[in-house]
């Protein structure tokens, strides 16, 4: 697996999500995907934002990493432009892909642990930092 960027946008206690339906299982992913040659996380995860949410973010800092097959960058990042729910990327485009549905939405954060959100442990982190302050809308302006 190549390594991915991912956002955590949050606003009024709410984290944005993909929801993904693919082989009847329905569970809910980070909004981002992968980083391209010579592309920075940072601008992967910018990028995806606008093919995934249809919308520009401020960037903000990195949160989490995980390792996994690949590694996985996880920013902070804030809505400046744009329509949520817009996305043009060839998820939305490509209907031979075959990989199921994606739908950007809202979810209040302390629903996360009864969710089916990957991964799994990024949802309790995320809770509990949210929980503690620590993962606060427009932080870092």
């Amino acid at each position: 697996m190549r390594s991915r960027a991912a956002l955590l946008i949050v606003d009024n206690g709410h984290l944005a999500l993909i929801k993904r339906i693919c082989d009847d299982e329905t569970y809910y992913v980070f909004p981002g995907g992968g980083i391209e040659a010579g592309e920075l996380p940072q601008a992967a995860a910018e990028r995806e934002a606008l093919e995934e949410l249809g919308v520009k973010v401020e960037m903000g800092p990195q949160v989490f990493l995980t390792i996994g097959s690949g590694k996985e960058y996880y920013f902070l990042a804030s809505i400046t432009e744009g329509r949520f729910g817009s996305g043009s990327g060839e998820e939305y485009t490509d209907p031979e892909r075959g990989r199921g549905s994606y739908k950007p939405v809202w979810v209040p954060v302390e629903m996360l642990t009864a969710i089916s959100l990957y991964p799994e442990a990024l949802a309790v982190a995320v809770l509990r930092q949210y929980t503690a302050g620590e993962l606060q809308y427009n932080k870092w302006a």
